[in-house]
């Protein structure tokens, strides 16, 4: 059985945003530029259809009044790399965690680097937000989407923290 995938690109504040739905499903969010972005052609037909709720809820979370989303994912990846997504989500807003503390939570103090890799990869990027996590000494660590937009991201949420 095979799936279609359709994309639209939206425009936020953070430049242009690609999203990618499999069957109707939001399993794709890249910016451009991306580390890990996949090849355009794998985001299947131009269609906005899909994405009116994701949308609607992004330009909520740039305006500043929502802080979570509620939609519906197809998250793509080996089990432990949607474990570290799903953790990812219970990240609160405003709020960061750093790869040791998210390789505890999960019941695998050593794995901050496997960690890392996964919360690198991870496919639907703000919605699942991997920007929350931050090196051990809350420096600003790799955000696929550059440092720049994760300072930004984190900044809109309030952590100030860092800076």
């Amino acid at each position: 059985m095979s799936s279609t995938k359709q994309h639209t690109v939206v425009t936020s504040p953070y430049g242009p945003l690609t999203l990618v739905a499999d069957d109707g499903v939001l399993c794709g969010l890249y910016m451009t530029d991306q580390r890990h972005r996949p090849p355009e052609e794998t985001f299947g037909d131009r269609d906005d259809a899909p994405f009116a709720e994701a949308e609607e809820q992004l330009q909520a979370y740039f305006a500043g009044e929502l802080q979570e989303f509620t939609l519906q994912l197809h998250l793509n990846g080996t089990p432990f790399q949607r474990t570290v997504w799903d953790e990812l989500r219970r990240i609160p807003y405003g709020e960061t965690r750093s790869y040791g503390q998210l390789a505890d939570t999960l019941g695998k103090p050593a794995a901050s680097r496997a960690v890392g890799l996964a919360n690198g990869k991870n496919p639907i990027g703000i919605i699942v937000p991997c920007h929350r996590v931050v090196g051990a000494n809350g420096s600003l660590t790799g955000y696929g989407g550059g440092l720049e937009r994760k300072r930004r991201l984190l900044d809109l949420e309030g952590d100030r923290s860092l800076f």
